[in-house]
């Protein structure tokens, strides 16, 4: 399983759904742009090495970028970004899913609802 940067935000406060949703995922990866998107939002090092502590801890692996990535996230923008509310993190994260072959468990469904070959598991918090 993929998980998307708001179940980890969710995780991360302390919501017993999204831990659970953690907990009951066989495999737990996150794209090197969720990692990205977390260390952002990071207020301080403090929270870096709790971020860090929270993902090692839980086993979590981090999928690099790959030219098919990139490939199928432009194709994903070229498709959906003018009719949607589908972003370039969104897209890169969506295309690690179908390239990994992993389901992606997100909050924001409206993100990623139009790429059909994507497996969207909708979390709801």
């Amino acid at each position: 399983m993929l998980f998307d940067t708001d179940v980890l935000i969710w995780a991360l406060r302390g919501h017993s759904g999204a831990a659970k949703a953690i907990d009951r995922a066989e495999e737990r990866d996150i794209s090197v742009v969720n990692y990205m998107e977390l260390i952002q939002g990071a207020r301080d090092k403090g929270e870096i090495r709790l971020l860090r502590s929270f993902l090692k801890d839980l086993g979590f692996s981090i999928l690099a970028l790959s030219e098919n990535i990139g490939h199928r996230a432009s194709v994903y923008l070229e498709e959906y970004s003018l009719k949607t509310a589908l972003c370039l993190a969104d897209a890169l994260i969506a295309a690690t899913a179908v390239d990994q072959n992993r389901p992606l468990l997100s909050g924001n469904a409206k993100h990623y609802r139009q790429i059909s070959e994507l497996v969207l598991k909708v979390f709801r918090p």
